[in-house]
């Protein structure tokens, strides 16, 4: 007798759910951390003509040297250490969790926080071990200290700063966790270009247990699907085993190259997105039945009254927020909200001082 999925599919693969992305069609969209800017007109222009001449009909670069120096400077990478990219940081983190997946190996993240840790680690047949921050998402260090002597994980993941919260952990408790650890220590910094120049990028020539996850995405460069790693030589060797050949296509990697020689666009676009961070907090402080958290990210987390209630109010008005209600019982009636355009975060919080009463 024939068997289809139900049979031959790992039953721990069965029992997970799918990375879910709602439908934004016609929406705001203000639930994916997307920088809201689209390239100025002249620039896309530019780069137009530099993809319509790309040879679509040949193989990418397999070793991407141009992109990778590109990324070096951009982001300030030493030359001790080597980037190894991927389709999107996704890819990356689905590589170091791969890399360690010994049996019976554990991969420990702190939660809430971003939901591929744990996906990836369900993927590659790993031990997962959350644990909880504590109820205003301060890290709760005697707590992960304890968990790492105990799980001695493989790997452990620490967002910096952290999604869906938003905060940054303290920097000298994550050297602390580092000494500590077993295993390797991955800093997931999606966010680094709000928050304020935070970053371990500093610390790894003295930590050879540490390596660095970032993207281009929440720079304004979501679509290319563009991510890395950073780390000492020898890891991004071991990875490079397991990456896919050609994973980043010619266009994305014409595109970033050309666009991240630009920089100075981008980051005119990141101080006009810190500033409307700023109103956006201080109108969520306003709101007497709304809590909001610490953000050195492009989002903010708040907690309101009624969640469901208010985001389906939202959405009803035409604008898509995130919703955490129910994935988490630290994120009870959490909304998070990407900061967007000035007119489209003034439709927001107008429509959740209505929706919030």
């Amino acid at each position: 007798m024939n068997r289809g999925p139900a049979q031959l599919v790992r039953d721990d693969v069965r029992a997970i759910n799918a990375y879910h992305v709602p439908p934004a069609q016609g929406l705001v969209k203000l639930d994916a951390m997307e920088n809201p800017y689209r390239l100025p007109p002249a620039l896309a222009a530019e780069m137009g003509k530099l993809l319509a001449a790309v040879a679509i009909n040949r193989y990418p670069d397999p070793t991407n040297v141009a992109l990778k120096q590109r990324l070096r400077e951009a982001m300030s990478v030493p030359n001790t250490l080597d980037i190894v990219l991927g389709n999107g940081s996704d890819e990356i983190l689905q590589l170091v969790t791969v890399a360690l997946a010994r049996p019976g190996a554990a991969v420990l993240s702190l939660e809430p926080s971003f939901a591929v840790y744990k996906l990836a680690a369900a993927a590659a047949g790993m031990r997962y071990v959350g644990v909880p921050l504590n109820e205003d998402f301060t890290l709760d260090e005697a707590k992960l200290l304890a968990a790492i002597e105990r799980e001695k994980p493989a790997l452990t993941w620490i967002a910096y700063p952290n999604n869906p919260t938003g905060n940054l952990f303290p920097r000298e408790a994550i050297l602390r966790v580092i000494a500590a650890a077993p295993g390797l220590v991955a800093i997931d910094e999606a966010y680094y270009a709000f928050s304020g120049g935070a970053s371990l990028l500093d610390e790894m020539d003295r930590h050879p247990n540490v390596f660095l996850v970032r993207t281009v995405s929440k720079l304004g460069l979501a679509g290319l699907r563009v991510g890395l790693g950073i780390g000492a030589p020898g890891w991004t060797r071991e990875l490079e085993k397991l990456r896919m050949p050609y994973n980043v296509n010619v266009l994305s990697a014409a595109a970033a190259d050309f666009l991240l020689g630009h920089r100075e666009v981008f980051d005119a676009q990141t101080r006009d997105i810190l500033a409307e961070r700023r109103r956006l907090e201080n109108a969520l402080d306003a709101m007497p039945k709304v809590r909001r958290f610490p953000s050195a990210a492009n989002f903010v987390l708040a907690r309101v009254p009624d969640a469901p209630a208010a985001f389906e109010a939202l959405r009803e008005r035409g604008i898509l927020v995130r919703t955490f209600h129910g994935t988490h019982p630290l994120l009870t009636h959490c909304l998070r909200l990407t900061v967007g355009t000035p007119d489209e975060n003034t439709r927001m919080l107008d429509a959740l001082a209505q929706a919030v009463g």
